[in-house]
C-alpha cells in the first residue's frame, strides 16, 4: 500500500473541513454565544470554549457524519461537491468519523464538567440529534416530519445549552424566542429538502418533501416562517423587531408557491439566496441583541 503524500493529506484534510460546511458554522455558534452572553453578561472560558465547540467540532460531527452515510445518494445529487456539501471519497470516510469524534470529545468533557443536570440533558439531546439524523439504524433524516424537527433541534439546542449553562430562569420572552427559532429551523429544513426531491426519490430516501410534494412543502415552509415572525410580536422589547427577520425568507420562497415536483430543482436558486440571507438576518439579530443588552 502506498503511503499518502503530503499533498494527498492536505487535500483529504481540506475535504474533511469542507464537509463541516464552513459557510454555516455561524448558524450554530451564534445561538449558543448569544444566549449565554445575554444570560451571564460576561465573557468567560465557558463562553469561548462553548462557542468554539458549536462553531467547528459540532458542525463537523453533524455534516461529516451526514456526508459519510449519504455518499451513495450524494453521487446522484448535482449540489454536492461544493459549499452545499462535500462529496467525500470513500477512502476518507473513516478519517472523517474519527476527526468528528476526536474534535468533539474534549469540548464535550469540558461542557459536562462545568455544566449542571439541565445543561447535561440538553447537551445530550443536541449530540443525539446530530448523530441520529444521519447514522445507520436511526436515520431521522429519512423519517418525514421527524427530519425537519431533528434538523431544527440542531440549531435551537445550542441556544438552550447556553441558557442552561448560565443557569438562567426562563422568561416568557425567552421561551417564545426559542419556539420562533424552532419554527424557523423547521421551515429552513423543509424548504431545503424541496430541491432534492428527485435525487432523494432516486436514492430511495424519504423526506418531508418527497412525501407531501414540492408545492405543499414550500407552502408549509412559508407558513412556518410566518408563524415564527408572528410569535416574535409577543416578546418583550426589542424582541418584536425580530418579526421583520421572517420577511426576507418569505419573500425569497414566495415565487415558488406553485412549484411542482418536476420544477423543484429550480428552488436551488432560492436556497443559495437563503444561505446569504442567514448572514443578513444574523447581522440584524445582532443589532437587536445589542439593543437588548443596553436596555
Amino acid at each position: 500500500m502506498t503511503a499518502p503524500t503530503r499533498g494527498t493529506l492536505g487535500r483529504d484534510l481540506a475535504q474533511i473541513v469542507l464537509s463541516s460546511r464552513p459557510i454555516s458554522w455561524i448558524n450554530t455558534a451564534f445561538p449558543f454565544a448569544a444566549a449565554y452572553l445575554l444570560a451571564t453578561r460576561e465573557i468567560d472560558p465557558t463562553l469561548i470554549i462553548g462557542t468554539l465547540y458549536f462553531l467547528i467540532p459540532y458542525n463537523l460531527a453533524m455534516y461529516g457524519i451526514n456526508d459519510v452515510f449519504d455518499y451513495a445518494s450524494d453521487l446522484a445529487n448535482p449540489r454536492k461537491g461544493g459549499i452545499e456539501g462535500a462529496l467525500l471519497s470513500p477512502r476518507i470516510h473513516r478519517a472523517t468519523l474519527w476527526a468528528a469524534a476526536i474534535t468533539n470529545v474534549p469540548f464535550l468533557i469540558y461542557l459536562v464538567i462545568v455544566g449542571n443536570p439541565a445543561s447535561w440533558i440538553w447537551l445530550g439531546v443536541s449530540v443525539f440529534a446530530v448523530i441520529a439524523y444521519s447514522a445507520p439504524g436511526l436515520r431521522f433524516k429519512e423519517r418525514p416530519f421527524l427530519d425537519s424537527t431533528t434538523s431544527s433541534l440542531h440549531f435551537v439546542t445550542p441556544a438552550i445549552v447556553g441558557l442552561a449553562l448560565a443557569e438562567t430562569e426562563l422568561t416568557v420572552t425567552a421561551v417564545v424566542v426559542l419556539v420562533a427559532f424552532f419554527l424557523w429551523g423547521m421551515a429552513a429544513h423543509a424548504f431545503g429538502a424541496v430541491q432534492d426531491i428527485a435525487p432523494d426519490r432516486e436514492g430511495g430516501i424519504g423526506s418531508i418533501a418527497t412525501v407531501i410534494g414540492a408545492r405543499a412543502t414550500v407552502r408549509l415552509s412559508i407558513g412556518l416562517w410566518t408563524l415564527a415572525g408572528i410569535a416574535m410580536l409577543f416578546t418583550s422589547w426589542p424582541g418584536p423587531l425580530g418579526a421583520a427577520l421572517a420577511i426576507p425568507y418569505i419573500v425569497n420562497a414566495a415565487p415558488w408557491w406553485n412549484v411542482t415536483d418536476e420544477t423543484s430543482p429550480g428552488t436551488n436558486r432560492a436556497w443559495r439566496r437563503f444561505i446569504a440571507l442567514n448572514y443578513f438576518a444574523g447581522f440584524l439579530a445582532t443589532m437587536i441583541l445589542i439593543v437588548a443588552w443596553i436596555s
